[in-house]
């Protein structure tokens, strides 16, 4: 196995992950992606006339995408992959306007499992859609990105609290606003308006409702002396969409797929688009009406005749915090995918998942690792087992080591990246799963 990362698919993830500071903008980028691959938009609200051969994708709450290739003849099962499009970060509050020793701040609220140290001192840009009532007064929804330093939160100095490293608590609600401009009576209404005019031109609109986020804009970078690491926001779980979508765009197109990148994962998956909700479900029962069987008893057969492939970065093995990992199950970063598992399905792997994937691996000239938490430890969870209980689909919970998951700034490995994708495309090349 070589030692040299894939250099022009980490930078095709480095331009993806710069590109996506939102669950909505990874999903446009996504969506551009497939469309320049030759997959046909589809829409919910309309009939769909599918044909044998093609590929296509959907988009929910332009939050989430799922994309399917069908095969040339009847439709019996699909090879899947799951993702979710969302990270921990600081959203904007509705009344988000504050002002406070002469500043504009913004309020936030806390999305998802933060970890709030990291976002201290950082240059922060705010993203997301914006809709707006036109003079005529029709509604649009724009994306938002404003890309450049315009706020931060500034640490206090270790003078004014002396047991600062000593663990001190954070308090998001006093503690974390952005400090965003030197006034008194700024407001945010104004400065989204001058935003949304300098972005997209547009005059004369009253911005009606967002929902908007900071990011840190520092682009991501590759660190080490070899450039063994890739250091980005959002690595959980931006960089599991992209392995899957390059996995799609590479495969032969032989056999029937489909890639699921849900959002709301961060917050319980529970939303019409996160993966507790419908979505799969529809897409499913729609490709069986048209090319399955037609029935409720094929849908069934199809979809216990399917496998769904979780994608969620793993605990990597930390050199300073060693103890924190059960000796025999500390994943390597650089190592190859990690396949996870739980006792109390907190991930969805069993035996059989688990050996399907590890012979996709070897298939594929990857090495494969297991990762299961330390028992006096708790475990988190992914949209692996969601899925498993809402479709019923048999699935197994892989992901790729990283550091400092759900911080402003996270780290994986770049031969990584390569590891999944090619062991993801050997997967949807298969002719039989089982």
């Amino acid at each position: 196995m070589s030692e040299a990362f894939n250099a022009d698919r980490v930078t095709r993830l480095c331009e993806f992950l710069h590109q996506s500071p939102t669950p909505w903008h990874a999903t446009r980028c996504m969506a551009e992606r497939l469309e320049q691959a030759g997959f046909v938009r589809l829409e919910e609200t309309t009939n769909w006339q599918l044909k044998p051969g093609k590929r296509y994708y959907v988009t929910r709450n332009d939050s989430s995408v799922i994309a399917f290739q069908l095969p040339a003849e009847k439709l019996t099962s699909l090879r899947m992959l799951g993702a979710h499009t969302d990270s921990p970060g600081l959203r904007l509050k509705p009344n988000a306007t504050q002002h406070a020793a002469g500043w504009l701040q913004l309020g936030v609220q806390v999305y998802g499992g933060v970890l709030l140290a990291p976002w201290f001192d950082r240059d922060l840009g705010l993203a997301g859609r914006v809709h707006v009532r036109h003079a005529d007064g029709h509604l649009e929804s724009v994306l938002l990105n404003i890309d450049r330093p315009i706020a931060m939160v500034p640490s206090l100095a270790i003078h004014l609290d002396r047991e600062v490293n000593a663990g001190r608590v954070i308090n998001p609600q006093t503690q974390m606003s952005p400090v965003v401009m030197q006034s008194d009576n700024a407001e945010l209404s104004d400065l989204l308006v001058g935003w949304l005019e300098e972005q997209h031109g547009l005059c004369a609109v009253e911005v009606v409702d967002f929902e908007l986020g900071f990011y840190d804009v520092q682009p991501p970078s590759l660190v080490g002396l070899r450039q063994e690491l890739v250091a980005s926001a959002r690595l959980d779980n931006l960089l599991s969409c992209f392995v899957g979508l390059e996995a799609m765009l590479e495969c032969d197109a032989s056999q029937g797929a489909l890639l699921v990148a849900n959002d709301h994962e961060e917050v319980g998956s529970t939303s019409a688009c996160g993966a507790q909700g419908p979505f799969l479900g529809d897409v499913l029962k729609r490709l069986n009406a048209q090319v399955g069987g037609a029935t409720e008893e094929s849908l069934i057969q199809l979809i216990q005749s399917s496998l769904m492939i979780s994608c969620d970065n793993a605990h990597a093995l930390h050199p300073n915090f060693q103890d924190k990992h059960d000796e025999h199950h500390g994943p390597a970063i650089n190592a190859g995918p990690v396949i996870k598992v739980n006792a109390s399905q907190r991930y969805a792997t069993n035996s059989v998942t688990g050996a399907l994937f590890r012979d996709v691996c070897r298939e594929a000239d990857v090495p494969v690792q297991s990762f299961v938490t330390r028992s006096d430890m708790g475990c988190g969870s992914t949209i692996g087992p969601i899925t498993a209980t809402e479709v019923g689909v048999p699935t197994i919970d892989v992901g790729l080591p990283q550091w400092a998951m759900h911080s402003v700034r996270e780290t994986a490995g770049t031969r990584d990246v390569d590891y999944l994708t090619r062991a993801l495309v050997v997967f949807l090349n298969r002719p039989v799963l089982r």
